[in-house]
């Protein structure tokens, strides 16, 4: 059997001679070792040597040189080991016992209510794998390097210490982590109490009044309300007892506010009993009443919610972010809020707002976008200074129970190794350890501001949701479950016995919650009701506007021209690259009004008038500090700098004493949660300019989940407006199928109700009043640009200084050549975006004088009385073609033709020019490319043919 055992264990068998060498490295060099290696040989030099001694080890190569070396010279008298070496062997093993508990303790735990499991075979937990046998178990050994409270134990007592730490209802996983500090916290905070907690007799009477709430609104639903959908939370309800601990301890810590994020599992309980939603109105939702401002609404359990409750430390806001069915998809939403509120408070470290997430274990394990925010967690531009994260682990994702289907790791939280974030997994039939489980995990985070999980295991009384019958695929998970009490019941029971409540309390309990229900009466208490934060967000002025508001956003010549200085200078000694060198004094002769503006300094300095005004800017993207296509240069290098963390101007920071503050984040190469993480950013900070760049349009379309349930219709659903702005680069410039086409045709089909802004901009003075009409007007809505590409450099797309100092954003830009005489014009062609100066191009080419050219730079609101206006222009023209780069079944074509229809006079025939419809986006070998721009050109300027509309 010990040879069995040996054999599989990670410190003998075939592993030996790779311990065995990283020794050796070790006792040469300690840096040159793995970090956790490094502290398990660390702990072994605390062990006495075999003769008593506490002389460190020495390198072993030479000493078994010195060996080899004596072999030569004859026989080696063989001596038998005494008494001290043997004790020596075993305080060695006592060590390695100590961290065998520490590293794999969790999987003997006792986590399962079901207990469906049998426990793993694990030879390093078991004494009799280090040779230790019951003559040991009285033998004093010392455990200094422990925080059990003691230097010496008996080997008994160890043994009992460690499994009372690690293998009861808490399951603690945290030796990965690198830092050293964060290890010996947690090890003090598990192993100075044996992970068993000590609470009052008040702290367990709420603990059950939590429990009794929880339970108690499922039951009464499930009465009242039969057969309606809930997605109860039976099964696991210590998770509520979880929040309030989380929650109660934050506020006692300085926290103020509290962003939740959670799927439809429980959500009900947390709106009621959490933030204390009043149960009356949530009777009404399920009776079909609702409110009649908003165009589609949503279901019950996807709806948010705000409250302010008192805590030991005072009062705390709670928001529950609205999630739609895409479970995960909120996490990042949830993120971008508290970043928004983090700085509005100019807090940098998240000691004021904190994150909470909360998990389904199979969404948690199988949706990539918790990779995603994870990810985001410890970087600059997007850190919170740590979340809470709590798994409602009930074991079963909707039909997939099976451990073999469900995931590929041990545990559902096993991604959040990635960041090394520790998790305590503990038993949801035993609510003190849930409660004590949460507050090491909030301390943990108020401690070094890092993610930490909290995996609830439990078990899911009803099916999926109450229509469901679950026991059609897991007949003998619900055969337990049909014969579990329930953990109030359980908890009840165990707090009569003890004799902390009468024998009837908990039914006492129960029937009082029932009777708050009949009433109606909230179930959190107190709920505050008057009261005011000075940090809150009043959106009223930002409600009910329309898009056709004015805005003005011209701006003084002079105050152009002290922009435009301030952001091509850079400070005294700092030496840019010489290609930025140009860019700067090219900049600088623009912003002097000796040549014109191009595409970069027209968005310059309409940032830098936006931060001059004292609206922030945010810009986030892959390659935003630079530009994708190098024509941004917000962010400067020291081509000098000695160190890799220094040498960086932004001269937008930099434009008046005042201003507001500019922050440009190179992102993680991440679509959906960064642009999640934007949005919900956008939605709690309206005086912000929010950007989000992708590096190509193309790319976009990873973060789709993001655009449909949260950007297009969050306001319709949910009411909550947002300003962010998205700039997608689009252009076809033979550069193939990724690389090519933003897909207007999606967002165009995505518009209705006026729920967002689609536009094309073609010119530096465009963009400068766009972005800037976006703040000045009061007006919130998404902001999707689809930003060019040649055009960036393209002098024909140049503005003159004077253009932004008059006038506006311009939806629609009519004939611009004024040699073509209206009256001639027979067709008008009608475009958007780089097409446009091909078009001109091939007219100019072709001689051609009765074609008109209109260019539409905003998609969607249609203009209709802009583009009505510009095509009376032209009374005698019979036909309107629309032309776009784009195939025929993408693009805006068949969003935007019904839009054209409707602005033309009777009689005038309305085709299309451009290419074929084709199920790939762009192609990708150049000839073919540029036979079909050739092509679509032609098609503008021929003979109509096919599809034709007569009005």
């Amino acid at each position: 059997m010990m040879q069995q055992q040996n054999a599989n264990s990670y410190l003998f068998g075939g592993n030996a001679p790779y311990v065995e060498e990283l020794y050796e490295s070790y006792l040469d060099n300690p840096s040159s070792v793995p970090d956790n290696w490094r502290a398990y040989f660390d702990q072994m030099q605390h062990v006495p040597a075999v003769d008593g001694s506490n002389r460190p080890d020495v390198v072993h190569s030479s000493v078994i040189a010195s060996f080899a070396e004596r072999a030569k010279q004859g026989p080696i008298r063989t001596v038998v080991a005494s008494a001290d070496s043997e004790l020596g062997r075993k305080r060695v093993a006592v060590t390695q016992i100590t961290a065998a508990y520490r590293y794999l303790g969790s999987r003997w735990a006792n986590l399962d209510p079901l207990q469906r499991q049998e426990r793993p075979l694990l030879p390093e937990l078991d004494p009799a794998f280090y040779g230790f046998t019951e003559s040991d178990m009285d033998t004093v050994f010392n455990i200094t390097n422990t925080y059990f409270g003691q230097e010496t134990a008996p080997l008994r007592d160890i043994l009992n210490m460690l499994r009372d730490t690690y293998t009861r209802s808490i399951g603690a996983e945290y030796m990965y982590i690198s830092d050293p500090t964060e290890k010996r916290w947690l090890q003090e905070r598990l192993e100075s109490i044996r992970s068993t907690p000590t609470f009052s007799a008040e702290k367990k009477k709420h603990i059950l009044e939590r429990l009794t709430a929880a339970e108690g609104l499922e039951r009464y639903l499930h009465t009242k309300y039969v057969g309606a959908k809930r997605f109860s939370l039976e099964g696991g309800e210590s998770f509520i007892a979880s929040m309030d601990e989380v929650i109660q301890r934050a506020g006692e810590k300085g926290v103020q506010e509290i962003v939740i994020g959670m799927a439809h599992r429980g959500r009900l309980n947390v709106l009621v009993n959490t933030l204390g939603k009043s149960p009356a109105e949530l009777f009404e939702e399920f009776e079909g009443k609702h409110a009649d401002d908003l165009p589609a609404g949503d279901v019950k359990y996807h709806q948010g919610f705000s409250s302010d409750i008192t805590t030991p430390g005072g009062p705390v806001h709670l928001s529950l972010a609205f999630n739609p069915s895409h479970l995960e998809i909120v996490n990042p939403v949830v993120e971008g809020s508290v970043k928004a509120r983090m700085e509005r408070r100019g807090d940098r470290k998240g000691k004021e707002v904190l994150p909470i997430l909360v998990h389904g274990d199979a969404a948690f394990a199988g949706q990539g976008v918790v990779m995603e925010t994870l990810n985001l967690a410890q970087t600059r531009g997007y850190g919170t200074g740590g979340t809470v994260h709590i798994v409602i682990n009930n074991q079963i994702g909707f039909t997939t129970s099976d451990p073999r289907d469900a995931r590929s790791t041990l545990y559902c939280s096993d991604v959040v190794k990635m960041i090394e974030a520790p998790v305590l997994h503990v038993n949801a039939d035993d609510p003190e350890a849930v409660v004590l489980a949460s507050q090491i995990a909030l301390d943990y985070r108020a401690e070094f501001g890092k993610d930490v999980v909290v995996d609830i295991i439990c078990y899911r009384k009803l099916g999926h949701n109450e229509q469901d019958t679950p026991a059609l695929t897991q007949p003998l998970m619900y055969k337990k479950i049909a014969k579990h009490p329930g953990t109030r019941k359980l908890y009840a029971e165990k707090l009569a016995a003890q004799g902390t409540i009468e024998a009837d309390g908990g039914d006492k309990l129960v029937a009082a919650f029932r009777d708050a229900m009949d009433a109606g009466k909230h179930t959190v208490d107190p709920v505050l009701t008057n009261f005011k934060n000075k940090y809150a967000v009043d959106w009223a002025p930002f409600l009910n506007k329309k898009w056709t508001d004015a805005a003005d956003t011209a701006v003084p010549l002079t105050e152009l021209k002290r922009l435009a200085q301030r952001i091509t200078v850079t400070p005294e000694n700092f030496k840019p690259h010489s290609l930025v060198d140009k860019v700067l004094a090219d900049r600088a002769n623009m912003g002097r009004g000796d040549v014109n503006l191009d595409w970069g300094m027209g968005e310059h300095l309409a940032y830098a008038s936006l931060l001059s005004s004292g609206y922030a800017i945010r810009l986030s993207g892959q390659d935003a500090g630079r530009g994708t296509f190098v024509h941004r240069h917000a962010v400067l290098h020291d081509q000098n700098r000695e160190r890799w963390d220094q040498g960086i101007y932004l001269p937008l920071a930099n434009v008046s004493e005042n201003q507001a503050n500019f922050t440009v984040i190179d992102s993680v190469l991440s679509e959906e949660a960064v642009l999640a993480f934007e949005y919900g950013f956008s939605t709690a900070e309206p005086n912000t300019l929010t950007i989000w760049e992708a590096q190509f349009g193309d790319f976009v379309n990873g973060a789709q989940v993001v655009i449909d349930q949260f950007i297009a219709s969050g306001e319709v659903k949910w009411g909550r407006a947002s300003g962010l702005v998205m700039m997608l680069p689009h252009g076809y410039e033979g550069q193939g199928p990724e690389h090519s086409s933003a897909r207007i045709e999606r967002f165009l089909q995505l518009c209705a109700d006026n729920n967002m802004q689609v536009v094309q901009p073609t010119t530096a003075a465009q963009i400068f009043h766009l972005l800037r009409r976006q703040m000045v007007r009061q007006f919130r809505k998404p902001l999707v640009i689809f930003t060019p590409k040649s055009l960036l450099r393209n002098k024909d797309a140049g503005s003159p200084l004077t253009d932004l100092a008059k006038g506006g954003f311009q939806t629609v830009i009519g004939e611009c050549d004024e040699k073509i005489d209206a009256s001639k014009v027979k067709r008008v062609l009608v475009c958007s975006g780089k097409v446009y100066f091909d078009l001109v191009n091939a007219r100019k080419a072709r001689a051609v004088t009765d074609t008109a050219i209109i260019r539409m730079e905003q998609m969607y609101p249609f203009p209709h009385k802009s583009f009505a206006a510009e095509l009376k222009k032209f009374p005698n023209a019979g036909e309107v073609v629309w032309v776009q780069d784009e195939p025929q079944n993408q693009g805006p074509w068949f969003q935007i033709q019904h839009n054209i229809f409707e602005g033309m006079e009777d009689g005038q025939r309305l085709a299309y020019a451009g290419r074929a419809a084709s199920a790939s986006p762009a192609v990708g070998y150049a000839d073919k490319h540029i036979a079909q721009q050739k092509e679509l050109l032609e098609t503008a300027f021929s003979k109509l043919k096919g599809f034709i509309l007569t009005k």
